[in-house]
């Protein structure tokens, strides 16, 4: 994902409904190539997921990410916002670890050591 034009720092830039799935459900999914675009999905410490539509499910991870995706339980949303100022052809990228800042190795760096 990448930007024509420059964006402000905490400006939403893609909001998408979200396909919520049962912990069971996941356990099949995890066989599939979907595995890759799922996200924990945990109102209430619920253990589900869910695969959000849109664009949300291609932005590429980063540990210095730009941007940070938001779950909203009540509506079955996600949404995309940024976090810093964004360049006008910058790639857009999320912290696959929920939070922007997070340095904590995720599943493909682990299983790559």
């Amino acid at each position: 994902m990448f930007t024509k034009k420059a964006i402000k720092a905490a400006t939403v830039i893609e909001s998408a409904p979200v396909i919520v799935m049962t912990s069971e459900d996941r356990k099949l999914i995890d066989q599939t190539l979907l595995y890759n675009y799922i996200f924990e999905w945990q109102p209430n410490g619920a253990d589900m997921c869910c695969m959000a539509l849109g664009n949300i499910p291609i932005y590429n991870h980063s540990y210095t990410s730009n941007c940070e995706y938001f779950m909203d339980y009540e509506k079955s949303e996600m949404y995309i916002q940024t976090v810093r100022d964004i360049e006008a052809g910058e790639e857009l990228t999320i912290n696959y670890n929920g939070n922007w800042d997070d340095k904590t190795p995720v599943w493909f760096d682990v299983a790559a050591d």
